[in-house]
């Protein structure tokens, strides 16, 4: 069975066809994504502007056609931390359904990392023990932790790299905007570090585009390699990085291994989110997971549908 996942992210938009066959893992079969950076096209009032609601329109159009020149069976679309929380919402899904008629869920936080957890314990397996996985978007960053499939504690906090980066770093990057921004990320991490730290996790893994730019900086892999090689992202490595991607221009940072242009200016309030997370958590590395929210939706919905082989 081939299926579309459309993914609505702060950062980008992406389709991802897959082939679903039971009792094995879906196979990626195609990748449509443009960057959308929906979580940098808001007014004043939180409201996606104008020519946000027309790049979102035009892509998930487009997304259609690629689904179904490729065959799929199904497309299900779901959105993120920037439609979600966006003071207009509503009518930004209304505009898309009309234009398109493509019907977009928003997903809330807390399933966000649910899933994300779901596609992560598939992914390393039972032998991994309790899972502790973090994933930072472009809105929001996702933590969750169990021993199972489900996770005991599922949090979403505002703490995505384009999200502090557009509230934060936009106009400067001086040490006082990167110290204030510093500050909000280990406060807000400090009141949910209590309810992660008690369960104890055997094995802590980060997800997202972010954390793998930032492990291939500090020397991890490059994704040539392959999906099944080790990467980590080291604690001690990043926190000497961050002042060295202090003091280089988004230009410099996309010429960066693993840092795509889009996202480059993006990088600083990741890193200092990444670093928070290793830190606060007592982390000395964080293993980096090739699966992440995409992957855990389409699980997710071959369990609900049964497909067989």
């Amino acid at each position: 069975m081939r299926l579309g996942v459309l993914d609505i992210g702060s950062n980008t938009g992406h389709l991802l066809v897959v082939d679903a066959t039971g009792g094995a893992a879906p196979m990626p079969a195609y990748s449509h994504k443009e960057p959308l950076r929906l979580a940098e096209h808001l007014d004043e009032s939180g409201a996606v502007t104008k020519g946000g609601v027309r790049a979102l329109t035009d892509f998930v159009a487009s997304s259609m056609e690629v689904a179904e020149d490729k065959g799929c069976a199904e497309m299900f679309g779901f959105a993120t931390s920037a439609v979600r929380d966006a003071t207009n919402s509503d009518a930004v899904l209304d505009h898309v359904r009309r234009r398109t008629g493509v019907d977009i869920e928003v997903l809330p936080g807390e399933d966000e990392a649910r899933l994300t957890f779901l596609a992560v314990r598939r992914w390393f397996g039972w032998s991994s023990g309790r899972l502790a996985v973090f994933d930072i978007g472009g809105g929001s960053l996702e933590v969750a932790v169990g021993s199972d499939e489900a996770p005991d504690v599922a949090r979403s906090l505002p703490l995505g790299a384009a999200r502090l980066t557009r509230e934060h770093l936009a106009r400067s990057r001086d040490v006082g905007a990167v110290r204030t921004l510093r500050r909000r990320i280990r406060a807000e991490l400090a009141q949910i570090a209590g309810s992660v730290t008690r369960y104890r996790p055997d094995h802590s893994v980060a997800t997202s585009k972010t954390f793998r730019s930032l492990a291939r900086i500090c020397g991890a892999a490059p994704s040539t390699e392959g999906p099944l090689v080790r990467r980590v992202l080291d604690a001690q490595t990043l926190r000497d990085t961050i002042p060295k991607l202090l003091e280089m221009s988004p230009d410099e940072v996309a010429d960066l291994p693993g840092v795509s242009p889009s996202r480059a200016h993006q990088i600083v309030a990741g890193a200092l989110v990444a670093d928070a997370v290793l830190d606060l958590f007592a982390l000395t590395e964080l293993e980096i997971c090739p699966w992440a929210l995409r992957e855990g939706i389409i699980l997710e919905r071959l369990d609900r549908i049964g497909v067989r082989g």
